[in-house]
């Protein structure tokens, strides 16, 4: 099979015009990308070959009619305060009151990026003269009794995904290191609406394609919490610089992890909303039945704060729907009381579900549900097995269609990992995505019903703690299939290894209902077993 397969993605690279040498090829398998490819291709044999493929079914239409009204006004929440740095929210309070002025605020986070980045290395650039520019102007507004938002005169970072007026945006590539563009992303739009001061954007894997931070062009992203060891991808700088008290708060793009593994592995918030629920307009794209926008923060409240913000409907994207967005911080304080949280016990693996040290945090902060008032029930989901499988497929030859010119064109301005990672989607047979997107459909069809069931899901975030330094493993196992489903899906610390390196939890939502999804979050983050602090207590 393994001959075969190489000989198809000679013959196909070939017809694609693509010139590929044999050490790249022997990459491709020593990496393993080609087996994944084949568990994809035996993922999809017991699915008929007459099924609709998932792209044809209109998305989220169902789930339209149970949201919650839209929001009217954001107000800052009132959440008890946390030890360690500022949360987002507490500095809001401060800066409404005007007790703090937030170009004092961002010049002392410009000092802070100025001391820790050169170790950290989290930031592409650094927007000084722009962040102090924008904060006296968010100053002279306050002053004026012009408050936007929560968001107001609150320094926050861009990955360096998402296109930003006047700025270079290189998707952590060579290729578009000279990409200035003369428009906002709609993401970056909606901060500034808000009164963001965005400092700067973040350092991310290339073209988001890693689950690690590991970079050819501008290196790898130190994790706070232990220099040798790796922040995870592809949102590691915004990790990095959330975690460490560079930033109040950071963007991050998820494909199959790339917002809640650096989030998991750094100790702090990482969300996942439902597709189509932030617009992606002016972001550089992965896939793009599988790419999702959101915000990465300190704590739950912040997070909810941003992604109101950030949600809503965007005519220029038309993955976005037409749903109402909630104010998410206004409910957070609800609980769980009379919830049904399914525990997940079989994945379809035949693996064990962490290390027992990871087990051990996730099922102590899933006791906190428990002891709030939610019914706590084991459930059994052997398809997201098959679904890890197909959410690669999806990927690759997504990914291939995207960067095929370039492949063609300029494939040794590629680093090593992405080039023979977008090569070996080349392996895949003439049927392959087609078949990929009819196996997707029958298994959300399936795991849709899971909500008469239960209200939402829990797993652990990831299977260990961060590896070592620029190490791509996939820790990636219960995040992708919760991409392919468009599930929305948060992911909150509970604990540390023996290695002191943050251990999450992540709660997995019904579509449009991340404001259920949020309150659970809170409650674990609250009364689980995360001790608090942060990367230097």
């Amino acid at each position: 099979m393994a001959d075969a397969m190489v000989e198809r993605l000679r013959a196909n690279l070939r017809s694609a015009g693509i010139e590929v040498d044999e050490a790249d090829l022997n990459g491709m398998v020593e990496k393993g990308f080609l087996r994944s490819i084949q568990a994809a291709e035996e993922a999809v044999r017991t699915f008929s070959v007459e099924l609709v493929p998932d792209y044809l079914k209109p998305w989220g239409d169902a789930a339209v009619a149970r949201t919650s009204a839209p929001r009217e006004s954001l107000a800052i929440p009132h959440i008890p305060p946390r030890p360690g740095f500022p949360s987002l929210v507490e500095l809001a309070e401060h800066i409404y009151s005007r007790e703090v002025s937030p170009v004092e605020v961002t010049r002392g986070v410009l000092e802070r990026i100025a001391q820790r980045d050169p170790v950290l290395n989290a930031f592409q650039v650094v927007l000084a003269d722009e962040a102090l520019a924008a904060a006296r102007e968010a100053e002279r507004e306050i002053a004026a009794g012009n408050y936007r938002s929560p968001l107001h005169g609150v320094p926050l970072a861009v990955k360096d995904l998402y296109a930003m007026r006047g700025t270079i945006t290189t998707a952590g590539s060579k290729i578009l290191a000279d990409w200035r563009t003369d428009f906002d992303a709609a993401v970056v739009e909606r901060l500034k609406d808000a009164g963001a001061i965005i400092v700067g954007k973040t350092r991310m894997s290339e073209f988001a394609y890693s689950p690690g931070s590991n970079n050819a062009h501008y290196g790898p992203t130190r994790n706070p919490w232990n220099l040798e060891h790796d922040t995870g991808g592809s949102s590691s700088g915004s990790a990095a610089a959330v975690a460490d008290g560079l930033v109040y708060g950071a963007l991050g793009s998820d494909t199959g992890c790339s917002i809640r593994t650096p989030a998991a592995l750094c100790g702090i918030v990482g969300i996942k909303p439902t597709f189509g629920r932030v617009s992606l307009f002016g972001g550089v794209t992965l896939s793009w039945s599988l790419d999702h926008a959101g915000p990465m923060t300190r704590t739950v409240a912040d997070g909810a704060v941003m992604l109101s913000i950030l949600a809503g409907y965007d005519p220029r994207d038309i993955r976005t729907r037409q749903v109402p967005v909630p104010d998410y911080a206004a409910t957070l304080g609800e609980g769980v009381q009379g919830l049904r949280v399914g525990v997940l016990h079989d994945d379809g693996s035949g693996e064990p579900l962490g290390t027992p040290e990871v087990l051990a945090a996730w099922r102590a902060g899933v006791a906190a549900l428990g002891v709030a008032g939610a019914e706590l029930i084991e459930i059994d989901l052997p398809l997201l097995n098959e679904l890890r499988s197909i959410n690669s497929a999806v990927i690759a030859a997504e990914a291939a269609a995207f960067h095929q010119p370039l492949l063609q064109s300029r494939m040794q301005d590629y680093g090593e990992f992405p080039r023979q990672r977008l090569l070996s989607a080349y392996s895949h047979g003439p049927t392959g995505f087609v078949r990929a997107q009819q196996a997707r459909a029958a298994i959300r069809g399936k795991l849709d019903q899971i909500f008469q069931q239960i209200d939402l899901l829990s797993t652990p975030s990831t299977l260990y703690g961060a590896p070592p330094l620029g190490d791509p493993s996939r820790n990636t196992w219960f995040m992708s299939p919760f991409n392919s489903l468009g599930w929305p899906a948060v992911t909150v610390p509970v604990g540390l290894t023996a290695e002191h390196l943050p251990i999450g939890l992540q709660v997995i939502g019904q579509p449009w209902d991340e404001a259920t999804m949020l309150r659970a979050a809170r409650v674990v983050e609250a009364d689980g077993p995360w001790p608090g602090g942060t990367p230097e207590s």
